[in-house]
């Protein structure tokens, strides 16, 4: 029996390889099947009109502005338009900004046959009115197409008194700002015509009515609004006298600050005078 021994222990050895090397080829063949690629149906694409730079609101397009790309036809948003229907958009004029390599869409364009300009982006129930202002009025140079404004009104009033009294008001809260621009303006007879700036506000009629007259009657500023500021504001209007008084000995924030004129008498002697303020 022992001389058998060493062929027992060969066949068993010979058993153990044999089935190790079937666990292996196995493990090896269900890895091979986990790791294959998955090979992905092709993505069928289309070919579509973008901008080939930016295409600020107002402009007519053309031919030069626009480049065509690929783009998945699944993903295509409505209004797009495929490379034979660039001809159909050359000439129409853009309301909104388009920026480069952003698709060209319908809802970004004005009706067919619209003038450019203004007027190709002004609501229809609105107005566009125009004034002149200086770097002081017009924020410095900051304000900028779209960008949205206040206008303030200084004017005199008739205080009641023999003096004038007067008033700081805000007239109009968050408007538009359509445009802006440059005209040359000859201030006198002699004088040499300088560039003004002027900017274009989108008004209502009665905002328009307020414009024309605020321009007409004192000075006005315009101040230049938070696009995250949605709220309209309503003040009460500033005087001198509140003014004045605004940081008054005692005054909380908040309080109700007097907007009337005041008097007192000045004693001289044997004279007596009234001093208004």
């Amino acid at each position: 029996m022992r001389r058998y021994r060493p062929f027992m222990l060969l066949g068993l050895a010979a058993i153990i390889a044999f089935s190790t090397s079937s666990l292996v080829y196995r493990w090896l063949s269900a890895q091979a099947t986990v790791n294959q690629a998955v090979v992905e149906a092709p993505v069928s694409t289309v070919e579509v009109a973008v901008a080939a730079a930016n295409i600020p609101r107002g402009s007519s397009i053309t031919q030069e502005m626009l480049r065509t790309a690929r783009f998945p036809e699944e993903i295509l948003p409505e209004g797009s338009y495929k490379a034979a229907e660039i001809p159909t958009i050359v000439g129409r004029v853009v309301v909104t900004d388009i920026l480069q390599n952003e698709l060209v869409i319908g809802a970004k364009l004005a009706a067919v046959g619209g003038s450019g300009g203004v007027a190709a982006i002004l609501d229809p129930a609105k107005r566009a009115m125009s004034v002149r202002v200086d770097d002081e009025v017009g924020v410095a140079g900051f304000v900028k197409p779209g960008d949205r404004v206040d206008l303030f009104v200084t004017v005199e009033r008739d205080g009641g008194g023999a003096e004038r009294e007067v008033v700081a008001k805000l007239v109009l809260a968050n408007t538009p700002v359509l445009a802006i621009g440059t005209e040359m303006l000859r201030t006198g007879k002699d004088e040499e015509a300088k560039p003004v700036k002027v900017i274009t506000l989108e008004v209502s009629p009665e905002e328009a009515e307020k414009l024309a007259l605020a321009s007409s009657m004192g000075k006005f500023r315009l101040a230049l609004r938070s696009p995250l500021s949605k709220d309209d504001v309503v003040t009460k209007g500033a005087t001198v006298a509140s003014l004045l008084s605004s940081y008054r000995a005692g005054a909380q924030k908040g309080d109700d600050v007097p907007t009337g004129h005041g008097s007192v008498q000045l004693i001289k002697g044997k004279e007596v005078s009234t001093v208004s303020f």
